[in-house]
């Protein structure tokens, strides 16, 4: 077994088709770290922070060292590589790029406040060095959703970054959340989610189930009328996202351990058929092929 030469700072998280990438830590936790339904990076030790320069580059020089022809994909951690400048972003690719020869890509979850000083020609240097995909955390396109939860982001700034990312060619995976919006807010929450998506075009979209492992105290305060979709409810919120989007070549998922159904597909080409899926389970959920309750998680 490998000992990776990377100081890593626990936990640490990565989008599931990360699985197989070297995982570069960047910053340590979230820039923005507010979102009152996120539990992800608020451990102490998780506290914002960019690395040095000099820290990132002399890991990747170590990490070539023994990986050097190995390492095909690299995701830069944690919380939002993006918000670091352009210069340094871009002296963190090349070193990437020089070390090792057979990357095929790099990736990273972006906020979009994070895009809003950074040009469409400076995208592009970074497409140029193989940052070509980034995770986009939109959760909601309600605004009143999205201020209700501390989001720090409208349904006009999430576009806006979305748009910005396509015109410069990186490719785009999109998240919501399901329940997000609870028994109250739950179709209007929907329906501008599917508006922002049939917008934007982003080349992967998936939803996760919103989900409170360490408890729902700092959600609750921050929305103290919010009522809890149950499994019923969310497959309501899956039926109606499916039938709202409009997408011409997206692939979609909904696989992440915190959903109940999993869906795989290519919309619209899959629409119906997924559709079909979340009727079946609809009008017969105890015999569905749903995820156990043990198996769900973060």
């Amino acid at each position: 077994m490998i000992e990776l030469p990377i100081r890593y700072v626990e936990p640490v998280f990565r989008p599931p088709s990360e699985a197989n990438s070297l995982i570069l830590p960047v910053t340590d936790g979230c820039s923005w770290n507010r979102c009152t339904f996120c539990e992800m990076y608020t451990a102490p030790q998780k506290k914002f922070r960019a690395r040095s320069e000099d820290e990132v580059l002399e890991t990747i020089r170590r990490c070539s060292e023994t990986l050097g022809p190995y390492v095909r994909r690299v995701f830069l951690a944690d919380g939002d590589a993006m918000v670091l400048p352009t210069r340094r972003l871009v002296a963190i690719l090349d070193e990437l790029n020089a070390a090792f020869p057979n990357l095929q890509r790099v990736s990273s979850y972006c906020l979009p406040r994070n895009l809003r000083k950074k040009s469409v020609a400076e995208l592009k240097w970074l497409a140029e060095r193989k940052l070509t995909l980034v995770y986009v955390g939109a959760e909601s396109g309600d605004d009143t959703v999205l201020k209700r939860v501390q989001k720090g982001e409208t349904f006009a700034t999430t576009e806006d970054a979305l748009l910005k990312l396509a015109e410069a060619g990186i490719r785009r995976s999109v998240m919501f959340l399901l329940g997000l919006g609870g028994k109250q807010l739950w179709a209007q929450h929907i329906a501008a989610s599917a508006a922002l998506a049939n917008r934007t075009q982003p080349e992967y979209l998936a939803t996760l189930v919103v989900s409170f492992p360490l408890g729902k105290d700092r959600f609750l305060a921050a929305w103290p009328d919010w009522e809890e979709q149950d499994l019923v409810g969310l497959l309501k919120e899956m039926r109606a996202l499916l039938q709202q989007l409009e997408l011409k070549q997206t692939i979609f998922r909904s696989d992440h351990a915190s959903n109940w159904l999993v869906l795989k597909g290519t919309l619209n080409k899959d629409k119906a058929k997924l559709l079909q899926q979340v009727e079946a389970a609809l009008a017969d959920p105890a015999h569905a092929p749903l995820r156990p309750a043990w198996a769900r998680g973060l």
